[in-house]
């Protein structure tokens, strides 16, 4: 039998290799900035076309590399980072596997040009697919310049893979921001279609978090940091008041490179425990500092997860400094409480006895006695003794004319009519008609409602989003919301990438009823908002939108206004736990059933159940 084992070419091997390193645009684009950082530049450019898809250059001015190390750099696992398998405990550059630029090469046109310091000249050499095509002597600056185009264009399952361009900048921009932030001596500019979205000068850590995230970041910002045997801890947290619900503000950096690890973000939770409002999320840039050959990177493709040694003590520590922080900046509560001086007690009365309260009885006080005695009394008469009591002597008398007057009521052509009398008792229920029409609110969570078949169990949080879903929706197509006009204009500060997003959707969010009186870099004002939001639920509403939009924006119009309409539709229906009075409950259950998709919420949730009376009557057997 003929053997079937038979080795990968190259060019497919490299296929396979980049389908774990590079995911999208933005897994190039970082292995590319972290390239750039060993090689020790100072300034590094950005530029991006179509989301990355087109085109991602990197240009830096660093030490560059001569001809034989630009071709060698394309080579699978050539590195210069490692010579053996024990360097990798031990490691202090990014990269270090040298597979990113082969696994790119595979699968794009790449383009390089480098040139060292010391050198007149450079070398420049693209790559198609794995295949060089031209190798050439040019003149260029000192540091390395590297274009990549057309990505996945040999692959066009995996570029059909790819989501919107708004999308995958955003993935580029959350690579470039994770970079700069852990790179805070180096500057970064970022080109995307011709604009310039950042451009971060050298700084410290606490003005690289400000550039990044806006000018009002600095205010929100708790400087920790310690100073052990096992860790050196620094950076800042967010103050309690600014949490929110998006984890979009949560940095974890060991060794200046970005990682990702649950375990210590319970660490930080925990040490705010008790300052947060439920189901908020705190703000960290925290900076690690270990030794080298007490983590393992080289357990994760990305390198975004990182083993350590001693986790429990790591935890311990970082719990312990951030909530000696928040401790130090007067941020969480503690037991030296300010003492106010008009309780203490006078020092003529510090030693004195308090005095038995006397108290005071009337023996002479009747409340049964006949009025006219207390009235000769006047020293001794209770304080109310002066009220007149109404006689009722000749209490016949209000009776005269009640049978004749009955009589000329029931007088009609001539002829009486005689009433039946009907004893009126008390009911525990009432007719059926008036059932109907009655509803009740369930722990306030459910609204039951009777029908002819039985009753029906509605949730009211449900059945409110799919009123303001079909509200909404009918709102942006036919642009017919009403707007309340604002008596002082808001406004709110996002980051870059937010305020991308708000653009993308601002159309939208005008046929519903929200009116921009302005829009920067950083911020956005608002000088109307739709009728149903109160302004106190704004900015919660608008941050809720922006974290739902995070995950997915599809391409066409209409699924982009599903996403944002189902987004708004659950940020302002009303919660469980609210008390709906008997009008509102009415009202609610009338417009769910006015809805043309009743049955199900936004999110194909059920919404209602119903109970016949022969399910009851089921369970009295």
């Amino acid at each position: 039998m003929a053997d079937i084992i038979k080795l990968l070419p190259d060019h497919v091997a490299n296929q396979i290799a980049a389908g774990e390193v590079v995911q999208r645009p933005a897994s190039v684009v970082k292995e590319l900035l972290e390239n750039a950082i060993d090689a020790q530049a100072t300034e590094i450019k950005l530029i991006v076309k179509e989301a990355g898809k087109t085109l991602i250059h990197v240009i830096d001015n660093g030490f560059g590399m001569s001809e034989t190390d630009a071709r060698l750099s394309f080579e699978r696992h050539a590195t210069s980072k490692i010579q053996a398998a024990e360097d990798l405990f031990n490691l202090h550059t990014k990269g270090f596997r040298g597979e990113a630029l082969a696994s790119i090469a595979a699968i794009a046109h790449v383009e390089l040009q480098t040139k060292k310091a010391d050198t007149e000249l450079g070398t420049r050499i693209k790559i198609e697919g794995s295949q060089i095509t031209a190798q050439e002597v040019v003149t260029t600056p000192t540091g390395s310049s590297i274009a990549v185009k057309n990505l996945f264009y040999n692959i066009p399952a995996r570029r059909n893979f790819l989501k919107s361009d708004t999308v995958e900048l955003r993935h580029i921009i959350d690579e470039f921001q994770r970079v700069a932030l852990a790179h805070a001596d180096i500057g970064f500019v970022l080109y995307h279609n011709g604009n310039e979205l950042f451009n971060l000068p050298q700084s410290n850590k606490r003005q690289r978090i400000v550039n990044i995230l806006g000018g009002k970041t600095n205010e929100k910002l708790v400087p920790i940091e310690e100073d052990t045997d096992i860790v050196k801890i620094n950076g800042f947290v967010g103050k309690p008041e600014f949490a929110k619900k998006s984890r979009n503000e949560q940095f974890f950096f060991v060794n200046n490179r970005f990682i990702k690890s649950p375990y210590l973000h319970h660490a930080i939770n925990a040490a705010f425990e008790g300052l947060l409002k439920e189901k908020m999320q705190p703000s960290y840039f925290i900076y690690l500092e270990v030794n080298p050959e007490t983590i393992d990177i080289n357990i994760h493709p990305t390198k975004t997860e990182i083993k350590f040694d001693d986790e429990h003590s790591l935890y311990a520590m970082l719990r312990a400094t951030v909530k000696h922080s928040l401790g130090q900046f007067n941020i969480a509560p503690v037991l030296d409480f300010d003492r106010d001086a008009n309780l203490d007690t006078p020092y003529d009365y510090k030693n004195k006895q308090g005095a038995i309260p006397k108290i005071q009885v009337d023996p002479s006080f009747n409340p049964f006695a006949d009025e006219k005695k207390f009235s000769r009394n006047t020293a001794t008469a209770p304080r109310y003794s002066n009220f007149k009591k109404e006689s009722t002597e000749g209490w016949e008398s209000l009776y005269v004319g009640l049978e004749s007057s009955r009589n000329d009521t029931t007088r009609f052509s001539g002829e009486s009519i005689e009433f039946e009398s009907e004893e009126v008792t008390s009911s525990l229920f009432t007719n059926d008609e008036q059932r109907d029409a009655l509803t009740y609110q369930l722990h306030r969570k459910y609204i039951v409602s009777s029908i002819k078949s039985g009753i029906v169990i509605i949730d009211q949080h449900r059945a409110h989003q799919r009123v303001l879903y079909e509200q909404l929706l009918k709102n942006i197509t036919v642009s017919e919301a009403v707007s309340q006009q604002l008596l002082f204009p808001v406004t709110f500060t996002f980051t870059t990438s937010e305020i991308a997003l708000l653009k993308e959707v601002k159309e939208s969010l005008e046929n519903i009823g929200f009116m921009f009186a302005n829009i920067t870099d950083d911020t956005i004002e608002l000088s109307g908002i739709p009728s149903n939001i109160s302004e106190s639920e704004l900015q919660i509403i608008i941050e809720q939108m922006l974290n739902d939009f995070q995950g997915e924006i599809p391409d066409t119009g209409f699924s982009q206004t599903d996403v944002l309409v189902k987004s708004l539709a659950k940020s302002m229906a009303i919660r469980t736990g609210k008390k709906l009075e008997v009008a509102e409950q009415e009202a609610l259950v009338n417009n769910l059933f006015a809805c043309k998709e009743p049955m199900v919420s936004p999110f194909q949730k059920t919404i209602f159940i119903t109970l016949s009376v022969d399910d009851l009557d089921k369970k009295f057997i």
